[in-house]
């Protein structure tokens, strides 16, 4: 917004210093707050029509407007300005939980009370699909002012976390120790010489229980000498074999984790497999479908989840005996996190920290107006992984996770016995 320039009054006149100065600080929050508004708006806007074609059963729209939350204050770098948020009535239930979806605005969160700092917001936009002509002018929405931004100092910036990503690339990992490990490849709208950038991600939990981002790389998702590359690198640098690994069952990880790390054992996302199996029926079989297979990852145990499994045969094997055989071929794999801790099966059964980090960046559509940089890609996608893992919550029962490296046995959940259980004492 063009502002107009305030003639430097005399030095005896400071009252009319304040009253310009106070002018102009109002003018600035004035325009962060339409800017934020506007950003909000449309946010709320390409969520709802994104689920536009989702009704009940009498034809009614299942996301919708909903009017408008109590106004709150939020501290931008134009000051503090008030902001009342759009809200949005979403009916859906969620595949996983069985809940009511929820909209969470990612330009503002219902617990933010400040715009976020640049090192958060640049690493979103890039992966969004900003050009780097595009941050200053987007960087001004977040943020209430452009002052200090400048192409030079966005560049200082992006080199310096190409550094920091290296860095991070080629740290040890003799003193990490990653019992469970999720892993996907994100493809992001990068538009490069040739693909879009594929990020292989691997997620760990240490085991005090708390989750930290293991490795990142470039490759091809279905790539088995990609992952490879990523694994042995991880191996040579120290890392050890995890207890279990999770992940989509088309990923070309496992043929490469049974080469570096053939004691693993393998778990396969159930978001992923439920998504396979549907494709693989009519829409009207779904319903029924999705409550057929949620009778078998959400079971009190594995003796219930084979035969939640046995009644899914019975009711589509007849007629639909591909959806049936992606559970059966894999079932091994699917109903693996049943002989883990019970508190742990809702992280297990899924690489729902890797699909929620990346949640914000999947859905947008828009490319970069030019050929991006890989390594440019690639440190986004760290300062972003970074920043969301400072409020990553440490898995339930975090002293349950020791115990599993340590190879305790664990039936319905629970444990059953430990390694020292039956190692003689010392006096006999």
């Amino acid at each position: 917004m063009p502002l107009t320039v305030v003639p430097e009054p005399p030095a005896d006149d400071s009252s009319s210093t304040a009253a310009a100065s106070s002018l102009i600080d109002e003018i600035v929050r004035e325009g962060a707050r339409k800017m934020l508004a506007a950003a909000l708006q449309a946010e709320v806007d390409a969520y709802i029509a994104a689920f536009a074609d989702e009704r009940d059963a009498a034809g009614r729209r299942l996301v919708v407007r909903n009017g408008s939350h109590q106004p709150r204050e939020i501290l931008t770098a134009a000051g503090a300005i008030e902001v009342t948020a759009p809200r949005v009535n979403d009916k859906r239930i969620d595949e996983q939980t069985g809940e009511r979806q929820r909209f969470s605005s990612s330009i503002l969160p219902a617990w933010a009370r400040k715009t976020p700092q640049v090192s958060e917001v640049l690493p979103l936009l890039y992966l969004h699909g900003l050009s780097s002509g595009d941050f200053i002018p987007a960087l001004g929405q977040f943020l209430g002012s452009t002052a200090g931004l400048s192409a030079p100092v966005i560049t200082r910036l992006t080199e310096t976390w190409k550094g920091e990503q290296r860095a991070f690339a080629a740290r040890d990992l003799s003193g990490a120790d990653y019992v469970y490990l999720w892993v996907d490849g994100i493809h992001v709208n990068i538009r490069l010489e040739e693909h879009k950038l594929c990020l292989l991600v691997m997620i760990g939990v240490r085991a005090d229980g708390r989750k930290e981002l293991v490795a990142l790389s470039d490759g091809y998702r279905e790539s088995a000498e990609s992952w490879a590359d990523l694994l042995r690198d991880a191996k040579r640098r120290g890392m050890r074999a995890p207890v279990l690994a999770m992940g989509d069952g088309a990923l070309g990880f496992w043929s490469a984790l049974r080469e570096v790390f053939p004691q693993a054992r393998e778990q396969r996302c159930w978001f992923h497999k439920i998504a396979n199996v549907l494709g693989a029926l009519p829409k009207s079989a779904h319903p029924a479908a999705k409550k057929a297979l949620a009778e078998i990852w959400n079971a009190e145990d594995k003796n219930h989840a084979q035969a939640a499994v046995k009644g899914f045969q019975a009711a589509y094997g007849a007629k639909y005996p591909k959806a049936v055989t992606k559970v059966v071929d894999d079932l091994e794999e699917l109903l693996a996190f049943y002989d883990f801790p019970a508190e742990h099966w809702v992280h297990l059964r899924t690489t729902n920290p890797i699909e929620s980090t990346f949640a914000t960046v999947r859905h947008r559509t828009k490319v970069t107006k030019g050929p991006g940089s890989r390594a440019a890609g690639l440190a986004m996608a760290f300062k972003l992984i970074e920043s969301a893992q400072a409020r990553w919550r440490a898995v339930n029962a975090p002293h349950l996770v020791a115990l599993v490296r340590a190879g305790a046995t664990f039936t319905g959940g629970k444990l059953v016995e430990r390694p020292d259980d039956h190692v003689p004492s010392a006096a006999a």
